[in-house]
């Protein structure tokens, strides 16, 4: 399969398109031929653990309505030939062979990725215009989709409706998809998509953390990690007589009290586990009963492979003399070429019996924490 950048080398994408300019590459995956249908995500959408929802309306009659699933076999198939999306996200996690998609965007930061989110449209439908602070691309699965996009438009959301739709839209580009086509938007560049017959696209996301994201999750972090720190204390406090005011020195003061609280913590752990964390949907699940580290050597020298579980995340950094290794959110001190190892599926599937002889009790931990599997020879 080529792609996904078409004949642009990912240097030049890095730097003249990447949060930068939107991107149309015609014939990205040149004869995609999609390994999941529409059937197989309608289905993925009635199962209990799948997160999906079916949107009908249209632009500009502002007619929206949102369900969320799971759905009911019987809801799907009722519904009309025309104007309805179904969206499920994180579809390579539920159906593993779709990393191998997802991996071939390795030019990227494997913590920067997302999920793989698919949409399956009747004609006309859509989800509305509407921005996203995150990239994105929309890679057409199946049938065509016209995309109309907006590098400037008024903000006002519509009222009335859970989606965060346009008002108005005023389109400045537009172009049609078909099969194979993709095309990348960077964050606050405003889009419509529209099926122009049935439809299916599938969206790889990129995840993008706010400030206030990474400040709540590093004070939980630091509540569990660290004592409670230093207290306010004023001792050259003076009097006055507005005591009802917060003063400005009242303001500094607390203002290097937070400083304070981050000063002296071990920001690339937090980072760390808050990164192999943020937005899975699901806690990894181990197996059972417990893997012990001799009956992971045998079922490898067998013929067994490790494998990445999909509801977890693997990241590391290095530190002064060895290395640290995040599995959503678990922490493991290892060396780097463990570390490497590990993170990397390819890998980790061609020297699992390696790994196995020289580290047998940290793969039992990340087997047993639900971090990685095996799996049985063909």
């Amino acid at each position: 399969m080529t792609g996904p950048l078409g004949q642009l080398e990912p240097d030049e994408f890095l730097r003249d398109y990447w949060q930068k300019e939107p991107l149309l590459i015609r014939q990205a995956f040149a004869d995609f031929s999609p390994e999941l249908g529409i059937d197989d995500i309608a289905g993925l959408a009635c199962e209990e653990l799948a997160e999906a929802r079916l949107v009908s309306g249209s632009f500009p009659r502002h007619d929206w309505q949102l369900e969320y699933g799971p759905f009911d076999e019987a809801r799907l198939q009722a519904l009309p030939d025309t104007g309805w999306t179904l969206l499920v996200q994180d579809v390579e996690k539920h159906y593993p062979p779709l990393a191998g998609l997802v991996d071939r965007f390795d030019f990227l930061p494997r913590w920067r990725i997302d999920d793989l989110m698919v949409s399956v449209a009747a004609p006309g439908g859509s989800v509305g215009p509407h921005v996203d602070q995150y990239d994105v691309f929309l890679l057409q699965a199946a049938g065509h989709r016209r995309w109309q996009i907006a590098a400037t438009c008024d903000p006002q959301l519509r009222s009335g409706t859970e989606l965060n739709v346009l008002e108005s839209f005023e389109p400045e580009q537009e172009w049609t998809l078909g099969p194979g086509d993709m095309l990348y938007l960077p964050p606050g560049v405003a889009h419509h998509g529209v099926a122009i017959d049935t439809a299916m696209t599938w969206s790889i996301g990129m995840r993008a953390p706010s400030s206030a994201d990474l400040l709540q999750a590093l004070g939980e972090w630091l509540a569990a990690h660290r004592d409670e720190g230093r207290r306010y204390a004023d001792p050259d406090l003076a009097s006055t007589n507005s005591r009802s005011e917060i003063d400005a020195a009242t303001v500094q003061r607390f203002s290097e009290l937070a400083g304070a609280a981050t000063r002296g913590a071990d920001f690339d752990t937090f980072l760390g586990t808050f990164l192999s964390r943020y937005r899975l949907p699901h806690e990894p699940l181990g197996p059972p009963e417990p893997t012990l580290a001799d009956d992971l050597g045998r079922a490898l020298a067998a013929g067994s492979t490790l494998r990445h579980n999909p509801w977890s995340r693997l990241l590391w950094t290095r530190s002064a003399d060895t290395a640290m290794l995040f599995a959503a959110g678990a922490v493991f001190s290892c060396s780097e070429s463990f570390a490497a190892t590990v993170c990397e599926p390819r890998s980790l599937a061609e020297r699992g019996t390696e790994l196995a002889a020289g580290h047998g009790e940290l793969l039992c931990d990340l087997v047993n924490g639900g971090h990685l599997y095996l799996e049985a020879p063909p």
